[in-house]
C-alpha cells in the first residue's frame, strides 16, 4: 500500500451500475483501484471482494461528492498524498424526472452539484496531478441524452450535454500534456438510476435496447485502449445520437418530450 510507484484508477459512483461494472472490468485487468461513493459499508464489501477475486489493491473513500466541503477535503487528501492516479472515471451522477417547476429546488441543485460541479472539480484537481506526472487518462460519463434537449428531464439532459461538451473541449486542451480525455455516452442501462430518479421502471424494463452495466463496461474499457473521444455502446444508441442532426429542433424536442413523459411518474 505504501508503494508510491503504484498507479491507481479512481472511480466515482463505484458501488453500483456502470461504476461498479467498470471497477470490476479494470480489476480483472490487474488495475489497482480507489473507489469513491457515499456508502462506506458497500465500498468496504466491494473492495474486499475485488481484492479476493483479482488479487489487486483496492482502496476506498466514503464521500458525498455533491457536498462541496466534503469534496474539497477529499481533493486535499489526494493532492497531499503520494498515490499516483493515471485513470479518473467520473461516473457518479443523479437524475430528476418530471416538471422542472414542480421539483424542490434542492433536488435540482443536488443534481447540478454532482453531475456538473463535482465532475469538473475532479477533472481540474486530478488533471493537474496528471500533468505533473506526465500524463494519464480521464473518462467522464455522460449519456446519449447529451445530444438533444430533454423535456421532463430537462436538468438531467442539460447536465449530460455539459459533460459531453466539456470533455471534448478538455480533450483538445490537454493533448500536449499527455492526458487523454474520453466521454462515455451510454443509452438505457439496467441500473438503479431509474429507481433513484423515481422514474417509471416498467417503461424501462420493456425497452429492447437496454444494456447491462457489464456490457457497457466491457465496450468502454476496449474503447479506452483505443483512446476514443466519444464512446457510445450499442449500435442503436449510436443511431439515436445521430437523429437530432437529421430532424428539426422543434421535432427533436417533441419526440424527446413524448418519450421522457412516459418515464415520469403519473
Amino acid at each position: 500500500m505504501e508503494n508510491s510507484m503504484t498507479r491507481y484508477a479512481l472511480i466515482t459512483g463505484a458501488t453500483s451500475g456502470i461504476g461498479l461494472a467498470l471497477a470490476e472490468a479494470l480489476a480483472r485487468r490487474g488495475r489497482s483501484l480507489i473507489l469513491v461513493a457515499r456508502q462506506r459499508d458497500a465500498l468496504e464489501t466491494i473492495a474486499l471482494e475485488l481484492t479476493q477475486r483479482f488479487g489487486v489493491e483496492v482502496l476506498f473513500r466514503a464521500c458525498d461528492l455533491g457536498e462541496p466541503l466534503r469534496l474539497s477535503g477529499f481533493l486535499l487528501e489526494l493532492e497531499e498524498g503520494d498515490r499516483q492516479i493515471d485513470l479518473l472515471v467520473n461516473c457518479a451522477g443523479i437524475g430528476t424526472c418530471g416538471p422542472f417547476l414542480a421539483h424542490d429546488w434542492s433536488a435540482e441543485q443536488d443534481l447540478i452539484e454532482l453531475n456538473v460541479l463535482a465532475l469538473t472539480r475532479l477533472c481540474h484537481a486530478v488533471g493537474n496531478m496528471m500533468a505533473v506526472q506526465g500524463g494519464g487518462q480521464i473518462l467522464n460519463v455522460s449519456s446519449i441524452a447529451a445530444f438533444q434537449p430533454g423535456p421532463w428531464l430537462s436538468t438531467y439532459f442539460a447536465s449530460k450535454a455539459y459533460v459531453l461538451n466539456f470533455s471534448e473541449g478538455l480533450r483538445e486542451e490537454v493533448k500536449k500534456t499527455g492526458i487523454k480525455v474520453s466521454v462515455l455516452c451510454p443509452g438505457i442501462t439496467r441500473t438503479r438510476f431509474f429507481d433513484a430518479a423515481k422514474m417509471n421502471t416498467d417503461a424501462i424494463k420493456q425497452s429492447t435496447s437496454a444494456m447491462t452495466p457489464e456490457e457497457v463496461a466491457l465496450y468502454t474499457v476496449r474503447a479506452l485502449d483505443k483512446n476514443k473521444a466519444i464512446i457510445i455502446p450499442g449500435r442503436r444508441n449510436r443511431w439515436i445520437t445521430r437523429m437530432p442532426r437529421l430532424l428539426s429542433r422543434w421535432m427533436t424536442r417533441k419526440i424527446a418530450a413524448s418519450v421522457n413523459k412516459s418515464y415520469c411518474p403519473r
